[in-house]
């Protein structure tokens, strides 16, 4: 027992390997591990072949250089056998055979029975055929008083009377300068591999750290934090690019739960005090003297005020539809112009009976894409708050071209809104009459705004001295 307990790892080592293990196991299972590995295959394929072709080259300019002393050697000693005979060709070998003239040429010429008559090789290279052409063979040279083989490439030239001449180089210079090369070179791989080995690992960490800052904030994120963003790297490449359309995702969907809590919020403060107003009086037409008239009073009371409570839901439903994108309205090319032209026909006898004058200004051909419906139910709540709040005077409606956008402008002359308030009267159910004597529900404006989005708009409030002027710009007029 004691010798089995011995020869098993400690707890702890066992689970530090067994970790390293999952963890190589879950990085090999990576895409930046996958895309690592092929990067390096590709750089090691690229190297080797590079480093093969280098070695290649040098081998063979080595090998052609030789090839070619060997035949220009072989050509001239042949055109002065040709000249002078055989005595003259000895002459010749002998006087180049003799000393060390430092490039390497043997020489050799043998009679008939394979005895030299000249050169500096003792006798023909064991081993070595008779046959013309290239031949490789061994010879001895002394270098620093000892004895060493050196290789040797040559070539034979058959001379009339079964003579022989074998002009051959010493190549040792040559190979040791291709061993020399292939050391280098096979080093420089290792090297070249060794880096695209690193620059890989640095890769796919990279990747890694990149893809887990997205990971972790996504588990912040689905944890409830919701105003927590992906970092970026300031480096504009794909990730920092992908990490910024996160992160506008992300607003979105906190802009969308922040208007979502507000609308609850909304809702149950500003209808709750309708909805018991209408309990109350059907409960006291209820527990009141029977009366007809009086039961029908209450009854219609409840009605108006289950109508106004429909309106106000369905504002609410339009707004989120809107803002969350999930309308689906076809658009068209539409002439603004005339979209304001029959807003004005309509609202026209109501503003007279309530003292307003309405007055249109179009520009021609003021052109846009959208949906006629939505446009035309923002410019009429834009109306409506006009004739409300207004007091009387002019309404004006103005449509023109402006830098390349279409423009749509309601003006009027009552008291405005205050700077501090221009961007709060958007929000849902916000109404700066604290009385709230006028009838609404405080969503005309929101709905505006989320329509004017709808159409990749914009919306602002100006002031008219006196009065207000709310400006819409569409981008892009078409024909």
């Amino acid at each position: 027992m004691i010798a089995e307990r011995l020869r098993m790892p400690y707890p702890g080592s066992w689970w530090k390997l067994r970790r390293l293990f999952e963890n190589g196991q879950r990085l090999v299972r990576t895409h930046a591990f996958r895309l690592a590995a092929l990067y390096f295959l590709v750089f090691a394929a690229s190297v080797s072949g590079v480093l093969l072709f280098v070695y290649w080259t040098s081998a063979d300019f080595v090998e052609r250089q030789t090839e070619a002393t060997l035949d220009a050697e072989i050509a001239g000693l042949a055109e002065q056998y040709a000249q002078r005979g055989l005595s003259g060709l000895v002459q010749i070998v002998a006087a180049r055979s003799v000393g060390d003239r430092g490039d390497g040429m043997l020489y050799l010429v043998i009679d008939p029975d394979g005895r030299p008559l000249v050169g500096n090789i003792a006798a023909w290279p064991a081993g070595l055929s008779a046959r013309a052409g290239r031949l490789s063979f061994t010879t001895e040279a002394r270098v620093k008083d000892r004895i060493e083989t050196h290789p040797a490439q040559g070539a034979l030239f058959v001379i009339p009377g079964r003579y022989r001449l074998l002009v051959g180089r010493d190549i040792s210079d040559a190979t040791a300068f291709r061993d020399r090369v292939k050391v280098t070179l096979l080093w420089a791989g290792l090297l070249a591999l060794g880096a695209g080995l690193l620059g890989g690992a640095a890769m796919s960490r990279n990747l890694l750290r990149r893809v887990e800052q997205v990971n972790r904030t996504s588990e912040r994120v689905m944890a409830g934090n919701l105003s927590d963003r992906v970092p970026l790297a300031g480096t504009s490449d794909e990730f920092d690019q992908l990490a910024a359309n996160l992160n506008r995702m992300l607003d979105q969907i906190e802009r969308l739960m922040t208007a979502m809590r507000e609308v609850t919020d909304d809702v149950a403060h500003d209808l709750k005090t309708p909805l018991a107003r209408m309990r109350a009086r059907l409960e006291l037409a209820l527990i009141g003297p029977v009366d007809t008239a009086g039961q029908s009073e209450a009854i219609r009371s409840a009605i108006n005020e289950a109508d106004r409570l429909l309106a106000t839901f369905n504002a609410l439903l339009s707004i989120a539809e809107l803002e969350a994108g999930t309308r689906r309205d076809d658009t068209e090319p539409l002439d603004l112009a005339e979209v304001a032209r029959l807003a004005v026909e309509l609202y026209e006898p109501v503003a007279e009976e309530n003292g307003f004058v309405l007055s249109l200004a179009t520009e021609p051909d003021v052109r846009i894409r959208g949906v006629r419906h939505l446009l035309s139910q923002a410019l009429a709540n834009l109306l409506d708050n006009a004739l409300k709040y207004a007091g009387g005077g002019e309404i004006e409606i103005c449509v023109f071209h402006r830098e390349g956008q279409a423009v749509l402008e309601v003006a009027d002359r009552g008291q405005g809104i205050p700077d501090a308030d221009r961007e709060t009267v958007f929000d849902r159910f916000v109404r700066l009459e604290r009385s709230r004597t006028t009838s609404g529900n405080g969503l005309g404006l929101s709905l505006v705004r989320a329509i004017v989005r709808r159409h990749s708009g914009s919306v602002e409030l100006i002031d008219n001295r006196p009065g207000l002027r709310v400006r819409i710009k569409f981008p892009g007029c078409c024909a």
